[in-house]
């Protein structure tokens, strides 16, 4: 099967980083020892929460860690309407965690490993340092 990973719709890509990020941060998780497995579902909610990922794409977003190409698909994220309306967060948070899964899914889909993988290291290091 063959897809324009650039054409797609920005909540199909927002779909697959959303998977990717959370596989990623299970495995930090468990590899890292410090959760006891009881604990692992509350943790693992912490990093992948909307507040969480919209934090981290703000982040990058103000200190230009972005390409203008990530940015321009972290702004169609951001801008989807996904005829869902959020009930624990603002539509803002929401929109910008979608932008932030929609950034991961796009490098995902282009198998662009190193950059999303980089993106994921730099995202879950910087969920952990706000937790205190």
């Amino acid at each position: 099967m063959s897809i324009d990973v650039k054409q797609m719709k920005s909540l199909a890509l927002a779909y697959m980083g959303d998977a990717v990020y959370e596989l990623h941060v299970r495995e930090y998780l468990l590899e890292s020892g410090k959760v006891k497995p009881n604990q692992l579902h509350r943790s693992a909610v912490s990093f992948v929460s909307a507040k969480a990922q919209a934090a981290v794409i703000l982040h990058w977003l103000d200190n230009e860690i972005l390409t203008k190409e990530e940015v321009a698909v972290a702004n169609r994220g951001r801008n989807a309407k996904s005829g869902t309306i959020p009930k624990n967060t603002s539509v803002q948070t929401y929109r910008y965690s979608t932008a932030f899964e929609a950034v991961l899914g796009y490098h995902y889909l282009l198998k662009n490993n190193d950059r999303l993988m980089s993106l994921i290291k730099d995202a879950i290091q910087l969920s952990e340092g706000w937790q205190g």
